[in-house]
């Protein structure tokens, strides 16, 4: 198992990174989330998981090593494949998942794109002694990267990562200018938007108006 990749970022998309790892690109699946603290040319560290199929070997990439647990956990339940695991993870920390799921929180996991009701009231039965307890470790990308210098602003980043879930490029429009106030109220006190934050919330905007 490839436990973690480390090196430079050779290139960046919607849902994919690359980094140099001694001289060979390392094409890592990210969520929108991970791929909002990457910046080209800079070193980066990301814990991973390889997805081993007849047809393909995918690594996935992940900011620690919580969140590369939990992404594996999910996937123990029935119906839950990578992709659909990265996407609880695109939209709720590991300790919300673990709060939700030990509290039966159905609204929370129905937030995620591709789950409904009943799928929810599955994930909660299986999923309920496997994940544990929350952590109390704090937000979803903490303070183990440090964002480099000339990030792309907050709305196209926010943007790419919404359409990189699957999101039309209107309602993604529409769910920056909803967490627009928020973003505005970071900049005013001189900081730059947390983008995961903002993408969390854009996704709760988008549930509401489905």
């Amino acid at each position: 198992m490839i436990a973690f990749v480390s090196g430079p970022v050779a290139a960046l998309s919607p849902n994919t990174a690359v980094l140099e790892v001694g001289g060979i690109g390392m094409a890592v699946q990210c969520a929108p989330n991970t791929l909002s603290t990457l910046r080209m040319g800079q070193p980066a560290r990301l814990a991973t998981s390889l997805v081993v199929r007849e047809d393909s070997l995918t690594l996935y990439g992940f900011v620690d090593d919580d969140e590369r647990q939990v992404f594996e956990l999910l996937q123990t339940a029935s119906g839950v494949g990578p992709r659909l695991a990265q996407a609880m993870l695109a939209v709720h920390a590991p300790d919300a998942l673990r709060l939700a799921v030990s509290t039966g929180d159905e609204r929370a996991l129905t937030a995620v794109p591709g789950i409904g009701k009943k799928g929810a009231q599955k994930l909660l039965l299986e999923l309920k002694d496997r994940l544990g307890a929350p952590l109390g470790t704090g937000g979803h990308l903490g303070a183990q990267r440090s964002i480099a210098s000339g990030p792309a602003p907050w709305d196209e980043q926010l943007q790419a990562a919404l359409i990189g879930l699957g999101y039309a490029s209107r309602e993604a429009e529409e769910a920056v200018a909803a967490v627009a106030p928020q973003a505005e109220a970071a900049l005013a006190d001189g900081v730059q938007p947390p983008v995961p934050q903002l993408l969390r919330a854009a996704l709760q905007t988008l549930n509401r108006a489905r």
